[in-house]
């Protein structure tokens, strides 16, 4: 690769980490991880599961915190219930949904995270 097709990688890059929004007051702005195209029997997964999956899962990538994100003492008394680059588990279908450049993310309000996971790998949505 030369160095003016980097440079127009690293342009493309820049530009597009400016569309992501900043969640405003007490929210927080999550990715949701990408969804397997397998399952661990090794069959492939159809696009509408991955969506379904995708579209209901329960554990999210804290990206960005609001301002205000945990900023009650009344309600949280004990500190925040977690910070950017945590693994969280919310609700099935918890936010507000949008799509960046293919990339699915949430806006969640702060009092939604049910809990922290150091590593989300094998965790998914109970039917």
């Amino acid at each position: 690769m030369s160095d003016v097709d980097v440079q127009a990688t690293v342009e493309d890059a820049e530009e597009k980490a400016k569309q992501i929004p900043a969640p405003a007051g007490f929210r927080i702005l999550c990715m949701v991880p990408k969804i397997e195209d397998q399952y661990s029997s090794g069959l492939v997964k159809a696009d509408s599961v991955k969506d379904i999956e995708s579209h209901s899962t329960v554990v999210l990538f804290v990206a960005k915190l609001g301002s205000g994100a945990y900023k009650d003492k009344t309600r949280f008394p004990d500190g925040p219930w977690c910070k950017e680059g945590d693994f969280v588990l919310v609700r099935a279908y918890s936010g507000t949904r949008l799509k960046i450049h293919g990339t699915e993310w949430r806006i969640i309000n702060d009092d939604t995270v049910e809990g922290v996971v150091d590593d989300p790998r094998g965790l998914s949505r109970a039917y």
